[in-house]
């Protein structure tokens, strides 16, 4: 019988790679955005807050990159999942720190979720662009 499961976090130092990758990606489509990444518990591991960016979407990233940790996908894939269903259509949403809008996807390396970013002040095609641009940094580590 085993006695723990272990799990692989996201480090600091990645992190803070990924932040910086996707407020280079902000600066060039010119949107002013929040950046949060969570480790794999969903759990706050780095924050950026561009100058100037919607403090009301400080949050919403940070909820982005939970919910896409939480149950490890994007987050644009909730609506088209609940869509045709009335009761989740108009119950999930309801849910505390759950986000069905594009914004957040899981961090993956080598198979395995390490953790989860999440943008918000942009648009959303925006945000989800800031976060496969920073994911990016994931490939290229590998290449």
């Amino acid at each position: 019988m085993d006695h723990y499961v272990p799990v692989k976090h996201i480090s600091l130092k990645l992190a803070q790679t990924l932040l910086e990758r996707a407020v280079l990606e902000a600066e060039t489509i010119g949107a002013t955005v929040n950046v949060a990444i969570v480790d794999a518990s969903a759990q706050l591991k780095a924050f950026y807050r561009m100058d100037g960016a919607p403090l009301l979407s400080s949050g919403i990233a940070q909820r982005k990159a939970y919910t896409a940790a939480a149950f490890g996908l994007e987050t644009s894939a909730w609506y088209d999942m609940i869509k045709d269903h009335p009761r989740l259509l108009h119950g999930l949403p309801h849910t505390p720190d759950l986000v069905i809008f594009g914004g957040g996807f899981p961090i993956r390396y080598k198979g395995e979720m390490i953790g989860a970013i999440g943008v918000s002040g942009g648009t959303e095609e925006q945000d989800e662009q800031i976060c496969k641009a920073a994911l990016q940094v994931l490939e290229e580590m590998d290449a």
